[in-house]
């Protein structure tokens, strides 16, 4: 005969997809009854409209087949606003309970000296040249890798990341905490979720990194993120100076297209980041060439820019990435706009492009 205990003790590794952290730890696990072999239970969720209820559903009902149940049955509730606003102070908690007394409030562990996660920024000189497109497939290939890894879109006026990676739904607040979005197996946090309509962001510099800070010091990112990578704003502004004043460990990525001009003005970036004793991982050459039907290469926007930048900095050139579109379909279960899948060939440069990053991460860590 099942028990109580045995199911508690049964469902400890079925977690909470979002907070990353199990049901039965959070006490979302009420009234378990239990008649023979079959099992029923309500799962409190932190939100009514929870949309990741029905994975939810499906871990719980797996992890008490593999028990012996033979049928289980599920039903919903909602937190009461009590029980949401402890669970917030609970996860807002997590950030500060290993701080010294009198040690200055951190914005989020992740940001401590100790932190085991590695933040790449990823920048340009000029827009245009798909930084955006290159954050979001490193990330994906990172993924694909088995790496725990997070995007924040730092583009507060261009802000496209959810829209590459086709998100359309709203992160889930709890209390004063944001849980990110997950898809491709990325954590998503970007000014784009908090917009409505696509409307344009009319602020001044200070507002800019009030919201930077705002995502580690509201957003539970975890404790076990292996990359952040940080998708800026194209130049050297507020946005750029921010990241190098809040988190001094970054390392940076430069991207740029092959135009001389192009690798001309990424230039400054990269010297921005050598000022501010950043380490730069390396240079992507984005837009490298086209390849026609035919298998041969026409080099659209000229050759040599990424090469040349990657001398000028003093790095390497970590990947050189053709132009071309995903093709992916909208009927898609996995359907993004701009991801490029595993196996294509772009996918395949990506692949690389992350094992290499993960080398120089690596090696910077043993020095």
């Amino acid at each position: 005969m099942l028990t109580k205990e045995q199911v508690l003790e049964a469902l400890q590794d079925v977690k909470d997809p979002e907070i990353n952290r199990s049901l039965v730890e959070l006490n979302m696990i009420r009234n378990i009854q239990i008649d023979g072999d079959q099992i029923s239970l309500t799962v409190v969720l932190t939100i009514s409209g929870c949309p990741l209820k029905a994975k939810i559903e499906e871990d719980v009902i797996h992890a008490l087949k593999a028990l012996g149940a033979k049928e289980v049955r599920v039903q919903f509730g909602t937190m009461t606003d009590d029980e949401r606003a402890a669970l917030s102070a609970q996860l807002r908690g997590n950030q500060t309970h290993n701080m010294a007394p009198g040690q200055a409030q951190l914005l989020n562990p992740i940001l401590a000296k100790d932190s085991k996660t590695t933040f790449i920024a990823v920048t340009s000189g000029k827009g245009g040249v798909g930084k955006s497109t290159v954050t979001v497939n490193l990330a994906v290939a990172l993924a694909r890798l088995g790496k725990k890894v997070g995007i924040i879109d730092a583009d507060i006026y261009g802000f496209s990341v959810p829209d590459m990676m086709n998100i359309e739904q709203r992160p889930t607040v709890i209390g004063e905490v944001i849980l990110p979005i997950e898809k491709f197996g990325v954590k998503v946090m970007s000014m784009g979720f908090f917009v409505e309509d696509n409307s344009p962001i009319i602020w001044r510099g200070p507002m800019l990194g009030k919201m930077l800070r705002n995502f580690f010091s509201e957003v539970h990112w975890g404790d076990d993120l292996d990359y952040l990578l940080l998708d800026l704003p194209p130049g050297t502004g507020d946005m750029a100076l921010d990241v190098h004043t809040m988190i001094p460990q970054s390392k940076e990525i430069i991207v740029t297209t092959p135009h001389a001009t192009a690798a001309f003005v990424a230039a400054r970036a990269g010297a921005m980041a050598k000022r501010t004793g950043h380490e730069i991982l390396g240079v992507v050459e984005n837009m490298a060439w086209y390849e026609a039907k035919d298998g041969s290469k026409e080099y659209v926007f000229g050759r040599g820019g990424g090469a040349k930048l990657a001398e000028t900095l003093a790095t390497e050139l970590l990947a050189q990435i053709p132009l071309g579109q995903p093709e992916n379909h909208t009927a898609e279960p996995d359907y993004s706009p701009s991801v490029y899948k595993a196996q294509s060939p772009i996918g395949k440069l990506y692949l690389d492009m992350a094992k290499r990053v993960m080398e120089k991460c690596q090696t910077t860590v043993n020095q």
